[in-house]
């Protein structure tokens, strides 16, 4: 990969690597790690789906609170990486998490199928369940009270943008002289750097 042939937007780059990725027919092309940070340095990582993503960010959607908004309330620096070993490509984002508005969140709450939307409510209660039996409870009752009309969002769940301050492409090679590039944010621009493997 030369430097010649990285589109000079990153959002473009990206948005030809997801499609790559996506047309591959990976499994969850649009999976990705998130990782967290308290501000005493207690470090989470999870896997996230990045639903949507534009010039001002990736956005994710998940309940709030989980160990990862916690440590997003408390330290809003966090780092994304998506990664596609058949294409030997992976993204890693440094940034900043912001909340996405409640409109956008209630929008993209409402396109989704019924069920997930039930699911949401399933982490009402925080993390701790004694038994696969009382999920399994809890699940039918959250069915029983959502069985007609519509299902309202949590006020316990939301969407969430990371606003990059650098987006890293990473590009295997057979000789181990694998490239990597960074994007890094100069004001309304990106600078574009060749790193080494």
């Amino acid at each position: 990969m030369q430097r010649e042939s990285l589109n000079p937007d990153p959002w473009m780059q990206f948005e030809v690597w997801l499609r790559d990725a996506q047309e591959a027919n990976l499994p969850y092309p649009n999976a990705m790690s998130l990782a967290t940070a308290s501000p005493t340095g207690d470090v989470s990582s999870r896997i996230v789906l990045l639903r949507y993503f534009d010039a001002a960010g990736f956005v994710f959607f998940s309940a709030t609170n989980t160990l990862a908004a916690r440590q997003m309330d408390e330290n809003q620096q966090v780092s994304l990486l998506l990664f596609w070993p058949v294409l030997e490509r992976q993204v890693k984002v440094a940034g900043t998490a912001v909340p996405l508005p409640t409109a956008d969140s209630l929008r993209f709450f409402a396109s989704r199928r019924r069920e997930s939307q039930m699911g949401t409510w399933l982490a009402q209660a925080g993390g701790v369940v004694t038994s696969r039996a009382v999920l399994q409870a809890k699940w039918a009752e959250i069915k029983r009270k959502f069985t007609q009309g519509q299902v309202p969002m949590p006020d316990f769940w939301g969407g969430c943008r990371v606003v990059p301050q650098t987006i890293e492409f990473w590009q295997g090679q057979p000789d181990g002289l694998h490239d990597r590039f960074v994007y890094v944010r100069q004001g309304a621009g990106w600078e574009i750097l060749r790193l080494v493997p």
